[in-house]
């Protein structure tokens, strides 16, 4: 029998991702949203044809859903998480799980105490990419994995939109992502998530440097190194001012991981993905880096089994957010200025 998702938090990643992805999953029924804005609220319900639409958290959580997913900005990921335990109700939260550890090990506690299951959506997990080159360094098809480069930089739509009035004005879904700690915080912790993923050896020190292309107290651009346990080395290189200004906007978005028997290449943008070892070239299918539809198929087996290898736990989603906001915060907090 599906489970009824009550999901909060209806932004443009819900639109374009998790609504979508819950209807698709067939043990899984989209049976209620929460949302403060009623306009926006109703909008969706009708859009979508969810049953039920709230604008208070305690009809949405008297509603008859049975797991919660959370979709909200994330200075909202811990009243939500809190309302699902105390309500008893299984939870899947949207990146950066936390704002901070402290806020974060609160929240697991929560829902540990609530005896109820809580991961972090970390949906570059189940691309078909990421799942292939989950399976090839397990295999040793390219020797022991030593260096990883993890390349995100883009515009996040651009500095600028066209209001209504026909003005120039600050996009605002970038600015509010600048506003709330910067690409590593925001997208960066994908990539984080992916190195612990892939390599299963946690981070032993980490390194940071940033460049403010932008006028924000996070930079918009940053470099983040992580010595893991098992000698391999992560670089996380991530932008959020990448053409943020131009005509023509472009984007490179590259995963590499560099072993002992050869490497694994993967360019989104050029629709790339192969590996090179000592049988020669052998070329995959490419796919997006993002897989909500896996994400949430993986839930709902989670849901009915008790158990996934696949989902990130929330302890992981911690430590990943917590990572990200320590290294942002020691780059600002060391930032150089420009001779005058």
């Amino acid at each position: 029998m599906s489970k009824r998702i009550g999901l909060m938090g209806c932004g443009q990643v819900a639109v374009y991702g998790h609504i979508p992805a819950i209807q698709e999953t067939p043990d899984l029924q989209l049976f209620a949203i929460f949302e403060p804005d009623p306009d926006r609220a109703r909008e969706i319900q009708q859009r979508f044809g969810v049953p039920h639409a709230f604008s208070r958290t305690e009809d949405f959580f008297a509603s008859g859903i049975e797991a919660v997913t959370i979709t909200s900005p994330a200075p909202c990921h811990r009243e939500n998480v809190l309302d699902c335990a105390r309500h008893r109700l299984p939870a899947l939260c949207e990146k950066p799980l936390a704002i901070n550890k402290s806020e974060g090990d609160e929240m697991v506690a929560a829902m540990r105490s609530a005896g109820q299951p809580f991961h972090s959506g970390f949906c570059y997990r189940f691309s078909p990419v990421a799942l292939k080159i989950r399976e090839l360094v397990r295999e040793g098809a390219i020797g022991r994995v030593r260096s990883l480069r993890l390349i995100y930089n883009w515009h996040l739509h651009g500095k600028y939109e066209i209001s209504h009035d026909g003005s120039q004005i600050l996009q605002r879904r970038r600015e509010a992502r600048m506003e709330e700690g910067g690409p590593m915080v925001d997208c960066g912790t994908h990539q984080i998530d992916l190195a612990h993923f892939w390599l299963g050896s946690p981070v032993t020190r980490f390194t940071a440097h940033g460049a403010w292309i932008d006028d924000y107290l996070a930079p918009d651009h940053m470099w983040l190194h992580l010595d893991h346990e098992n000698g391999a080395h992560t670089v996380v290189e991530i932008s959020y001012a990448y053409t943020h200004t131009a005509q023509n906007r472009r984007s490179e978005f590259i995963y590499e991981l560099i072993g002992t028997g050869g490497i694994i290449r993967y360019d989104r943008d050029l629709e790339s993905f192969f590996m090179e070892n000592a049988s020669g070239r052998h070329d995959f299918p490419c796919s997006p880096e993002k897989d909500f539809i896996g994400l949430y198929r993986e839930w709902a087996a989670a849901l009915h089994s008790g158990k996934s290898d696949l989902l990130a736990t929330a302890e992981e989603g911690v430590h990943v957010a917590d990572l990200a906001r320590r290294a942002t915060d020691e780059v600002m907090a060391g930032r150089v200025q420009p001779l005058s």
